[in-house]
């Protein structure tokens, strides 16, 4: 590890931007960068070039129209986001979906890791020169997005989990489909490290790089894969399992060399270990309806519509006038690719939420960059920060 360098006396530093339009800080993120020579010596984050104001906007919808705004916070894992907003709503009711839409949940949450993954594995890759990682990694991504496009009708904002369920019954396919997938996808999470992990200028450009220690990553509060690389053993699928996950077996990969090269191991163990959990979801897949049997809640079958007058009458009011939540407020965290993502929701009894606040990953993981990067070379911060894996949607919401 490098100690931040102090300038001697006297001595000139340069302040460099580095961003907000750079395509190693994956978004529009712009770093303040003072520099003795080419090492760091001071980094200071500036964000807020992609402010969508979600969490307000939020307020104007109504609790089923909300589903489609969490999306778009962290659009690499979308189901993640839509999950963790309706366990809030669904605390907030008392409702519990049925075994088979809480497994189907799981299993969807696994591909968005699996997803997610790649997409930081390839462009990650490629920041450190390793081009051809980024053609393999997206090309198992699409088969994931294709998968999506199956059950949702789209291939990244999805906005497929409803609260008290699922927006509908996965297509006869689907299944085969996953298996297919899983079936081949540890062959190419090899292709992968063949590439990489016993690479001489990989380990180069990651090894010893971007170090934090564990009693630092906690003070700052890191999550997910960049806290388990520094030795701590926390996953809240673990910790606090929620739809089902207490039902599943699986290892929470750690590490305790807390430097990139750390980061990118336990996030390629993850992709192992999340591949074991889809087979356990398709083996274990419990038969049943995938929504609570919530008719002011839950939108009725379209072919019940056709027949039953009161099913009409159902969809016609939760759609015009929403439903109403009783009065409260929740906090709901789950493990997404990056950490711990966590809704705090509001009700005042209306058809809409009275406040939603969203605990970021990326926001909080974000903060940890100084600490890595200062002392460091300016050729070292295109490593660190992609090896945080930071989304600058959910940073700025």
């Amino acid at each position: 590890m490098a100690s931040v360098s102090t300038p001697p006396p006297g001595a000139k530093t340069m302040v460099l931007n580095m961003g907000p339009q750079h395509p190693s800080t994956h978004g529009v993120l712009r770093l303040v960068l003072e520099l003795d020579g080419e090492t760091v010596v001071r980094c200071e984050p500036h964000i807020g070039y992609l402010h969508t104001g979600i969490e307000k906007t939020a307020e104007a919808k109504g609790w089923w129209q909300a589903i489609t705004l969490t999306d778009r916070i962290d659009y690499l894992c979308p189901l993640t986001n839509n999950l963790c907003y309706v366990l809030a709503v669904e605390k907030l009711l008392g409702l519990e979906p049925p075994p088979r839409a809480q497994w189907l949940r799981v299993l969807l949450n696994e591909l968005t890791r699996l997803n997610s993954h790649l997409v930081w594995l390839g462009t990650h890759a490629m920041d450190l020169g390793a081009f051809t990682v980024l053609l393999y990694a997206f090309r198992e991504r699409e088969d994931i997005l294709n998968m999506f496009e199956t059950v949702s009708g789209q291939r990244m904002m999805t906005s497929y989990f409803r609260v008290g369920g699922l927006a509908l019954e996965p297509p006869l396919d689907f299944f085969g489909r996953v298996r297919k997938f899983i079936s081949y996808f540890p062959s190419k999470i090899d292709d992968y490290e063949a590439l990489l992990t016993k690479n001489r200028i990989w380990i180069g450009r990651t090894k010893g790089v971007g170090y934090i220690s564990a009693d630092d990553g906690i003070a700052l509060g890191l999550t997910g894969p960049c806290l388990r690389a520094v030795g701590v053993d926390w996953d809240l699928r673990k910790t606090n399992p929620y739809s089902s996950y207490d039902k599943f077996d699986f290892k929470v990969p750690v590490r305790t060399e807390g430097d990139v090269y750390a980061r990118y191991l336990v996030r390629m163990d993850e992709m192992r270990e999340s591949t074991k959990i889809i087979a356990q979801a398709l083996e274990g897949m419990p038969e049943g309806p995938v929504n609570a049997d919530a008719p002011h809640i839950v939108l009725p079958e379209r072919e019940r519509m056709k027949t039953e007058m009161e099913a009409l009458i159902y969809h016609f009011k939760i759609v015009t006038e929403g439903f109403r939540v009783p009065p409260g407020e929740v906090y709901q965290a789950v493990e997404s690719p990056r950490g711990q993502s966590a809704y705090y929701v509001v009700s005042d009894g209306t058809t809409h939420p009275f406040r939603m606040y969203v605990r970021a990953p990326s926001f909080a993981n974000l903060q940890a960059l100084p600490k890595m990067v200062e002392g460091r070379l300016i050729a070292d911060v295109v490593a660190v920060v992609g090896s945080i894996d930071i989304v600058l949607g959910e940073v700025d919401r």
